[in-house]
């Protein structure tokens, strides 16, 4: 009998070792190779992670539901992969130094029985935990307008059925249910305790501005993303981009509300550069107390979060990750 691994326990084997493995479909993009054969390159994710592969050409691709299994093509077989689930017959691989995880059978699963929210990740808070938090927060802001705004942003315009189960990335940090959530109240907490700490040394930033911006950093990712189930990416989030989606849907908000300009132009200033750097998506750099202190929140969540699932995913007898670009470092374990 076949032993079906999670996630986790696959990135745990070494080199040349096979393995089953199911979850759901994230991201599926087909390439071309150098002979101008097809290949694909897919990221599953269960409960435990994330996972990267190739599905070279002279890989199987089968169709299982029902109980039965036939080949099929997955260019003209009318089954759409991402948001699906599948099971994984794969071998792990060493390329440039580094394992690679080779997908040598897909199987569709039928989807009734296997049904794709099943290999969700969860946010490690508990849903109600995280909604009292985020209550306090705004309770916690003094000036009635602003606590008015983000009641309605948040609760009379509907946002809060999304906002807390959508997910804060694809891949990164944060990418599971409840993820954009739980980012947004932890930049909200930290941003709030940097502001107090640099109160004290005669440095002064407007803690109601700290909090409510630190909340609505992120909005624009209910456009950018989807769940279905696994965090995908949408069209608007491709070619426009959570900072600016995020930017239009507040000013809509701050007129319909009739917030005042000057928390508008501060608040927005927040949203519009809280990635910190023109090179990271933000087209203009912080200028405030308020708007440096959320940005640097944000950005150590977000390197917090991800240390933590690449840590988590390394074999344990590891102490360092693999280079990773996008922050320019291995992440070390620590003593």
């Amino acid at each position: 009998m076949k032993r079906i691994l999670n996630i986790k326990e696959v990135k745990q084997l070494p080199k040349n070792s096979d393995f089953f493995v199911r979850g759901a479909v994230s991201k599926l993009t087909r390439r071309i190779d150098r002979n101008d054969n097809p290949f694909w390159e897919m990221t599953i994710t269960d409960s435990s992670g994330d996972l990267d592969g190739k599905v070279w050409n002279v890989s199987l691709w089968w169709n299982t539901q029902g109980g039965d299994k036939f080949p099929i093509d997955p260019d003209n077989c009318g089954l759409r992969f991402e948001g699906s689930s599948v099971e994984i017959e794969g071998r792990t691989a060493e390329f440039r130094d580094m394992l690679q995880y080779n997908f040598n059978s897909v199987f569709y699963l039928d989807q009734t029985d296997y049904p794709p929210h099943m290999f969700s990740r969860q946010s490690p808070v508990k849903p109600e935990v995280l909604e009292d938090t985020f209550r306090k927060l705004i309770a916690q802001i003094r000036r009635e307008d602003l606590r008015n705004f983000l009641e309605a942003v948040f609760f009379k315009h509907n946002l809060w059925e999304k906002f807390k189960i959508w997910p804060a990335a694809v891949l990164l940090h944060h990418a599971y249910t409840g993820g954009l959530l739980e980012h947004s109240i932890s930049v909200a907490i930290g941003a709030r305790d940097i502001a107090q700490h640099y109160a004290d040394f005669k440095i002064p930033a407007d803690m109601d501005i700290v909090i409510a911006g630190s909340l609505l950093h992120d909005i624009g990712k209910l456009e950018a993303y989807t769940i279905a189930p696994a965090p995908q990416v949408t069209a608007k989030g491709n070619v426009i981009e959570h900072v600016t989606l995020g930017y239009s849907m507040f000013m809509k908000f701050a007129e319909s509300e009739g917030l005042s300009d000057d928390l508008t132009l501060a608040i927005g200033h927040i949203l519009i550069s809280h990635h910190g750097r023109k090179e990271f998506g933000s087209p203009v750099l912080p200028g405030t107390p308020e708007a440096l202190i959320v940005s640097a929140a944000d950005d150590l969540d977000f390197k917090l979060n991800y240390w933590k699932y690449q840590i988590d995913a390394i074999n344990t007898q590891n102490d360092f990750t693999d280079y990773l670009p996008l922050v320019d470092r291995r992440f070390w374990r620590g003593i």
